[in-house]
């Protein structure tokens, strides 16, 4: 399906999906670590997120913990036939709530087993293996053993599809060489497009790249260039960087996270900009001056 030119489903796994889905990390509280402050309003959104044609949600057990996976289950279970869900392994919580790597086999295995027990699923639709070699970023490091584990995992029927994140392209090569990958999921957007050959591979080989972080995580864009837009185009900043990503490549998939009905309606009213060529070359712009900075 496409709308003005611009394809508005993709392959995810097998499946299709809206290529505007949701991230489910800021349901939980402060600092994605404990529960949210406002217990209906988080089900509100996911609710109102599936109404609006949203079937493919990311999240994880490491979100909270336990949190978002939870708030899923009690808002949608049981889900529709449609809905992809898409959680993460790799990581744990410290009572503090930093971010700790999770990679060992026992690790990994108990974190499948605890995102199938709060999502109330028998089977995960697609887990992907956070790399967590640095909690900063992508780092070089053989994901072979851990990925290892996954593939054993599904081969007990307990993960369908897996993919990948936080990784460097050598590692997504290396994953390739061992099973098949669906997605990929890395941090990307105007500003940081350090994958944008990745993106590009990724795509000709019919794999989804989806962005973490499509408007900059926890440092929010912004740009001069970017609010200029937004005006011509009688749009948010937030939106602009939502349409410009899915311009950008038609294997990206978008799951732009929030936690207000608001905020919710906005995102994906991104889906209906079309951004003229003049606006592109000024938005892609952006990444190059961030790059030379």
């Amino acid at each position: 399906m496409t709308t003005h030119g611009i394809a508005t489903t993709a392959p995810l796994a097998g499946r299709t999906v809206n290529r505007l889905g949701y991230g489910a990390m800021q349901l939980a509280g402060p600092g994605v670590f404990g529960p949210p402050k406002d217990h209906d309003a988080a089900l509100a959104v996911l609710r109102a997120a599936v109404e609006a044609g949203v079937n493919h949600i990311d999240t994880s057990d490491f979100y909270g913990p336990h949190v978002t996976n939870r708030l899923i289950r009690e808002a949608l279970h049981p889900y529709s036939d449609d809905l992809v869900i898409v959680t993460k392994i790799g990581a744990r919580r410290g009572p503090d709530g930093s971010w700790q790597p999770a990679f060992s086999a026992a690790d990994l295995t108990s974190a499948v087993h605890d995102n199938l027990r709060n999502l109330g699923l028998e089977t995960l639709d697609i887990v992907n293996l956070r790399a967590m070699f640095d909690t900063h970023g992508p780092a070089e490091g053989s994901i072979a053993e851990p990925l290892a584990t996954l593939v054993d995992l599904q081969r007990q029927g307990l993960v369908r599809h897996i993919g990948l994140s936080n990784v460097t392209p050598t590692q997504v090569a290396e994953g390739r060489a061992m099973t098949t990958i669906a997605c990929v999921q890395n941090q990307y957007n105007l500003a940081h497009r350090d994958d944008d050959a990745l993106v590009d591979d990724l795509a000709e080989a019919g794999i989804a790249y989806v962005p973490f972080f499509p408007l900059g995580g926890f440092s929010p864009l912004q740009s001069t260039a970017l609010s200029d837009v937004a005006r011509d185009l009688d749009a948010t900043p937030m939106q602009v960087a939502l349409a410009w990503l899915l311009q950008r490549s038609p294997n990206i998939l978008l799951i732009p996270g929030t936690s207000s009905l608001g905020h919710l309606r906005e995102n994906l009213a991104a889906g209906d900009i079309v951004l003229p060529a003049d606006a592109i070359a000024t938005l892609d712009r952006i990444g190059k001056d961030a790059a030379s900075d």
